[in-house]
């Protein structure tokens, strides 16, 4: 890839490895032309941003000033993965016992996110939350908070130590919840979104999103306001992020609330809220005229297979969200607290799992697209993040070829690239991850005695 010249006096900085990135959609493309792999490889990065990716024989002359290089043997260095869909604010009831969605939801989710109303208490969730995922190699997420205030500043206070790129808000919900999470009225929570969306979005990298949690969870009065709010903002990069479609005992209870619409879908899309920087998570029991306006509005999707077998809801069909002739922005989402942990590429192992399920398959190739580019596609971040190319944001993790002393014995066996991610992605490792690079800041090293860094420390 050519270069691009340096064009401010900031200090460059290298990594060199075995590197892969995607340039286009597997499920929609064939072939090599899909991806970009070196053996030996150079990313140069300045000010945030990848300037040069190529081979190192090629790319290191061009920067003859570039001496601060970290190198890394039996790795793959890789975008930073994108978690489309997680709630932070369920990070300390991970695990907890499952028995259907919404009985899960009033024994374990409902109290624990309560809690949030103390700043303290959101500030320690915040704090666990971005270790875990900058340790998995996640440099993005769409990311729910809960109602109060404090747990959106906490998020985002957060973000912004380790200048990660983050998408986050307060969520709608004034009905069918404890009063200790309910909404007082539909105005003051529009009110009080629209206040921290003016006051986060597009500070540094942080970017806001209007969550109505679901439809089951909001008066008509307050999808309306929500819609409102979405849609006087679209066009300055604000999102909408919400659940759709998830298990058979909820979309019966949506059908009861709002008798007069033909789909799930069709709830959120009276009230304004599909549109194309709508995210939708799960959409596992989909019926097909819903996915054609997910397509035709350009909405992305959340493919959350841990969660979905945890609880027991539906399975994602992959192949009906990618059908060839109205595709859509799919990308991967742990789902945490109902995902069972927070690394992307066992989520990947997960969804292999799903499709098998119904007699399908899907290859590493494809799911570490998932993981990287369709990721960032899905967010309406593909010319931004998800990719090693010059001009993009430098958030990049780098997978330990050999995390436990039998995956690289079994790697060994493993003949090409996408082999050897389809064992890791089967193994899963809790330990792949070597470092995490934040914007060109190495935010997370593994074998450093100080694993984690805020970037203003780097």
């Amino acid at each position: 890839m050519t270069s691009t010249p340096e064009s401010n006096t900031k200090p460059l900085k290298g990594i060199r490895g075995e590197a892969l990135t995607f340039v286009a959609d597997p499920f929609l493309e064939k072939g090599k032309k899909c991806h970009r792999y070196w053996k030996d490889a150079l990313i140069v990065m300045q000010d945030g941003h990848i300037v040069d990716v190529g081979d190192y024989a090629e790319v290191a002359p061009r920067h003859p000033g570039l001496t601060d290089i970290d190198t890394y043997t039996d790795a793959l260095i890789m975008p930073g993965f994108i978690d489309c869909h997680v709630h932070y604010v369920q990070v300390s009831m991970i695990g907890s016992f499952g028995d259907t969605l919404l009985d899960w939801l009033d024994t374990y989710t409902f109290p624990t996110e309560a809690q949030f109303a103390d700043k303290d208490f959101a500030d320690e969730n915040a704090r666990v939350f971005f270790r875990q995922i900058l340790s998995q190699g996640t440099t993005t997420a769409n990311v729910f908070a809960t109602t109060f205030e404090t747990s959106v500043d906490a998020f985002f206070e957060e973000s912004e130590r380790y200048d990660t790129r983050m998408i986050s808000g307060k969520v709608l919900q004034d009905r069918n919840l404890p009063d200790s999470l309910k909404d007082p009225s539909p105005e003051e929570s529009v009110a009080l979104a629209e206040k921290l969306l003016r006051k986060w979005h597009g500070r540094g990298r942080q970017m806001y999103a209007v969550i109505p949690r679901f439809a089951p969870t909001c008066s008509d009065r307050q999808l309306r306001l929500a819609g409102e709010l979405y849609r006087k903002y679209i066009d300055r990069g604000v999102y909408m992020h919400t659940h759709l479609d998830e298990a058979p005992g909820e979309i019966e209870w949506v059908r009861m609330l709002f008798p007069d619409c033909k789909t799930y879908t069709d709830v959120y899309r009276q009230f304004g809220l599909v549109d194309r920087r709508s995210v939708m998570a799960h959409c596992c029991i989909v019926k097909e005229e819903e996915w054609q306006t997910l397509h035709d509005c350009g909405c992305g999707v959340a493919h959350c297979p841990s969660s979905n077998l945890f609880l027991g809801g539906g399975q994602f069909r992959y192949w009906e969200a990618k059908q060839r002739t109205r595709p859509c922005r799919v990308g991967m989402g742990t789902d945490v607290g109902g995902g069972t942990n927070f690394s992307i590429p066992r989520q990947l192992g997960e969804a292999y799992k799903v499709a098998m399920l119904q007699q399908k398959s899907i290859d590493a190739e494809r799911c570490f697209y998932l993981a990287t580019r369709g990721g960032a596609e899905a967010l309406h971040l593909e010319d931004t993040i998800g990719t090693l190319a010059p001009g993009f944001e430098a958030d990049i993790a780098v997978l330990d070829l050999k995390p436990t002393e039998y995956a690289g014995w079994r790697l060994g066996f493993s003949k090409s690239i996408f082999d050897k991610l389809f064992v890791l992605q089967t193994l899963g490792a809790t330990s792949l991850v070597k470092a995490t690079y934040v914007a060109g800041k190495k935010v997370f090293d593994i074998d450093r005695a100080e694993k984690f860094r805020y970037a203003a420390d780097l």
